[in-house]
């Protein structure tokens, strides 16, 4: 029986399309009614037909194959060939590892690629040689001072089948040996004639005859110039440049020198700007170091001579000067002094320094010099006494606000719709807000105070006083005010209280006209709203209130730095007004006319 499909095929699609169709011939030779002979000489007609075209597909593969194999073969040895050249011994083909399994067409896919890549490869090394190769010839000649460069493209003897990558190696090796050398001695000749031009410009010497001296092309300004780069030339820059620095170091020492008795004497005589002015350009220079100098001009023998001149002028002018110095100096320590509460050292007073001047007691520069000494340590101790001073400012402030909400509560006319009164009543709510705070400020103060005086082993002088015996002080008259005010409080009730019984008793109140004649008895004047506020000539509480120290007021007795006084409350104290109440002491309210009892 025939069987359609490929020999070993195991396309389950395929072989059953070939029994339906050999069903379908056999279906149709029944219906046909054809004989067993004849449909068994049909089917061996279509099976030599079919092996006949087996046969001639396979012949073409063959061929195909064959022709692979050749292709194969001649990329290999070409492959064999460019790997030896190029030196890549390293390189493996690609299809040794599949050659067993790999297809014919795969391995020549393979190869291919990789044929192309060396060819490429092969190609760039032989410009690669070239190149180098050149440049080779070119920077030895250099290099060997001579000034004929041969172009030798044309004499290269490249040898093709020598082109690995450890002959290119050795080449490029032996390329950047030379290019670093020519590098380094062309740099440092640059470097050397450059700096020996600085420095000729600087001390104001010829450049040319300094670079002559070393060899004459080195000041050749032509392009064409060939500069000489040999060990002789290297060597005598460096000695042209040792000997230039070696004189720029002593002058500038000179210079230094010269211009600091000159900084010194400008500020001890206080040489105004404009005469500074004339010499910036020598003070420029001494802002940077002596290897940094690199303005031209600037060490020359004519700006040294300059400097000394200056000197020599103002040296005769100081003697002349000094007792000027030291009362302004003096003035200075005395101002820092005020402006900081710090005490200043006496044994330097303007009076006696002038004294000791006069009798020739004493050189004027040391004492300048002691001076200036004074005034450094009040300035170190002025910083360490900053926090504690911020402290003292925002104390006396909140003393301020104290003061001033005191005067506000005694305003009759605070309450009145006039211009500006609401600012006033929101700087009373913070006023109040900021007196509370005012206990804390003073424990704070004198905590940090004390801490401060331990750790600088002294006491806290603010004008001549002990800081923290003003705060203790401060405490204990803010204490007595309090009392004061408590007191005062407690005597309103009580009259209060007695004033209620009065009018329980006869069942009236006193008259306007009564009233009015009972608070002017009383020393009080009432306001336009019915309010009291207490004279200013009598004392509510029989006693007068506690006048509350504080640095400033302290500093007014105690030194003439400060004009005024300060104090936390120097006004009577403030009572509550009520309409219907009068203040009156006892024995008014006990001896005025009762009134008629009320009606039942």
């Amino acid at each position: 029986m025939l069987a359609f499909g490929s020999p070993g095929s195991n396309n389950a699609l395929t072989s059953s399309t070939c029994h339906t169709l050999l069903r379908e011939l056999q279906q149709i030779w029944t219906d046909i009614g054809e004989s067993e002979a004849d449909r068994d000489r049909m089917l061996l007609e279509l099976e030599r037909e079919c092996m006949e075209v087996y046969r001639r597909k396979v012949e073409e593969a063959a061929n195909a194959k064959s022709r692979l194999h050749q292709s194969v073969a001649a990329k290999e040895a070409e492959l064999a060939t460019l790997m030896a050249a190029l030196g890549e011994h390293t390189i493996n083909s690609p299809i040794q590892p599949e050659k067993k399994s790999a297809s014919l067409k795969k391995q020549l896919g393979l190869i291919m690629p990789l044929v192309d890549d060396l060819k490429a490869k092969k190609d760039e090394r032989v410009k690669q040689f070239a190149d180098i190769k050149a440049q080779i010839e070119k920077i030895s000649g250099e290099i060997s001072g001579s000034c004929n460069i041969i172009n030798s493209l044309s004499t290269l003897n490249l040898e093709e089948h020598d082109l690995s990558t450890r002959k290119l190696s050795e080449c490029q090796s032996h390329l950047r040996a030379l290019q670093k050398e020519k590098s380094v001695r062309i740099q440092r000749v640059l470097d050397s004639v450059n700096e020996v031009h600085t420095m000729c410009g600087i001390l104001g010497l010829d450049f040319a005859e300094t670079v002559n001296n070393v060899h004459p092309s080195l000041h050749e300004t032509s392009l064409a110039q060939y500069t000489n780069i040999s060990d002789s030339t290297l060597e005598g820059l460096d000695q042209a440049i040792l000997k230039l620095e070696t004189e720029r170091k002593v002058r500038y020492q000179k210079l230094k020198d010269v211009a600091g008795s000159l900084f010194g004497l400008w500020n001890l005589m206080d040489t105004t700007r404009e005469e500074r002015r004339k010499l910036s350009r020598i003070i420029s220079v001494l802002d940077t170091s002596e290897s940094k100098v690199v303005e031209p001009g600037a060490l020359t023998l004519e700006v040294i001579q300059q400097v000394s001149a200056e000197v020599e002028r103002l040296t005769k002018l100081k003697a002349s000067r000094m007792k000027e110095l030291v009362m302004k100096r003096r003035a200075e320590l005395e101002d820092l002094c005020y402006k900081t509460h710090i005490q200043p050292d006496s044994s330097t007073a303007a009076d006696k320094s002038s004294a000791m001047i006069d009798s020739g007691l004493v050189d004027p520069c040391e004492l300048l010099a002691n001076i200036e000494a004074q005034i450094n340590k009040a300035k170190d101790e002025a910083l360490s006494r900053k926090e504690i001073m911020d402290k003292i400012e925002r104390w006396l402030s909140a003393c301020d606000d104290e003061n001033w909400l005191e005067d506000y509560n005694l305003d009759h006319t605070r309450y009145s719709g006039g211009r500006g009164a609401h600012i006033n009543l929101k700087r009373a709510e913070r006023a109040r807000i900021t007196v509370t705070k005012i206990p804390g400020m003073v424990d704070s103060l004198i905590n940090r105070t004390l801490a401060w005086e331990d750790e600088n082993q002294k006491l806290f002088l603010y004008d001549g006083v002990r800081l923290v015996s003003i705060l203790e002080d401060y405490k204990v008259s803010r204490h007595q005010k309090e009392e004061e005010k408590k007191r005062a409080r407690d005597q309103k009730k009580l009259q209060d209280m007695l004033l209620a019984e009065k009018e329980s008793i006869y069942g009236s109140r006193p008259s306007p006209r009564r009233s009015n004649s009972f608070r002017k008895t009383n020393g009080y004047h009432a306001n336009g709203n019915g309010s009291v506020t207490p004279s200013p000539r009598r004392n509510s509480v029989g006693c007068a209130t506690p006048e509350l120290q504080t640095p400033r007021s302290y500093a007014g007795r105690q030194n003439t730095y400060f004009k005024e006084m300060r104090r936390l409350s120097t006004a009577p104290l403030n009572f509550v007004a009520i309409a219907k109440e009068d203040t009156m002491s006892f024995s008014s309210i006990g001896g005025s006319e009762p009134e008629s009892p009320p009606q039942g």
